[in-house]
């Protein structure tokens, strides 16, 4: 194994020498990576309702992302690339360290998720009865909060155990966490598969950030695999899996788009008018009947409910 004092130096020597191809690669990432997540952000803000995301998708992608963010905290070839910014130009740095901002970032904006997913969480769901879709509680909700919060927290004090003591073995680490990472984002989306094919709508899944995520997990690992090379495949590899994954995702959400259109039923004109429902009627809401027509009904509800009109399956 190379010495640490010479791996480090080997590290710096590389950083002085970016290559601006990858370091204007790695900003475009960086910026389209927080750009994707907030269509995200905005619908679930947008339609008042978290319905229609699964929080098993939730809970895989909270959790896959975190190990991901430490896995390549805890990486020797990052750690060597933080200790370099004391020798190296503050430009050199930052391009350094670009790989490390991508993943935080990313980390970052889906916890936000998961916040909004809880904040916006449908408190009294009125899916119809004949639904196949058994929509989650808000003590369910809560079950894939402190799940997140325990890993994440459980990560962090396993990772300075081993960074205090077991240094030696901070590679190992990194691998583990990357397999774990990828492990659960080879599965975070097969729930909200599942979910999305049930309810025959995308509710309040964004189609816009998987049209931009999709192909910029390919062109993210790729960044990734250039810069870290093949110690860091558990770091891109996720990268990989996701985007084929998401790429189904996106693929079922269009259909079923076009398919909404096609019969005639406009989902977002619905939420819209749930939306000024909720702030003009007060105890008045609406839903929508099996043909996707809007329907008032005095229930007395003053908590948000769910958008989507059913489809007969």
């Amino acid at each position: 194994m190379m010495e640490l004092g010479t791996f480090v130096a080997s590290r710096c020597e590389k950083l002085q020498a970016p290559s601006y191809l990858n370091l204007s690669l790695s900003i475009l990432i960086l910026v389209g990576i927080l750009v994707s997540y907030l269509p995200q952000h905005y619908r679930i803000i947008a339609r008042g309702t978290s319905e229609g995301i699964s929080p098993y998708f939730i809970l895989l992608g909270t959790t896959s992302g975190t190990s991901s963010f430490a896995s390549i905290l805890v990486l020797p070839a990052s750690r060597a690339d933080v200790a370099c910014c004391k020798t190296v130009s503050s430009f050199e740095c930052f391009a350094g360290l670009l790989g490390i901002a991508q993943v935080g970032v990313q980390w970052f904006c889906f916890a936000i998720i998961l916040l909004l997913f809880l904040i916006f969480f449908p408190r009294n769901p009125v899916l119809p009865q004949t639904t196949a879709v058994k929509p989650p509680t808000w003590r369910t909700a809560l079950g894939v909060a402190f799940i997140c919060l325990a890993h994440g927290l459980l990560v962090i004090l396993i990772s300075a155990w081993f960074g205090f003591s077991k240094q030696h073995y901070m590679g190992t680490l990194a691998n583990v966490l990357g397999v774990m990472s990828a492990s659960l984002a080879c599965v975070q989306y097969f729930p909200q598969i599942w979910t999305t094919y049930q309810l025959g709508h995308v509710g309040s899944l964004s189609i816009p950030m998987m049209v931009i995520q999709t192909p910029g997990s390919f062109v993210w690992a790729a960044s990734l695999a250039v810069r870290l090379g093949k110690e860091g495949w558990s770091i891109w590899g996720v990268y990989l899996v996701t985007g084929c994954l998401q790429g189904c995702l996106l693929v079922m959400g269009i259909y079923f788009e076009l398919q909404a259109r096609k019969a005639g039923n406009d989902f977002e004109t619905d939420a819209t008018a749930r939306l000024l429902a909720d702030n003009t009627l007060q105890a008045d809401f609406l839903e929508t009947d099996d043909e996707g027509n809007t329907v008032v009904e005095n229930g007395g509800r003053t908590e948000r409910t769910p958008l989507l009109s059913n489809r007969g399956k």
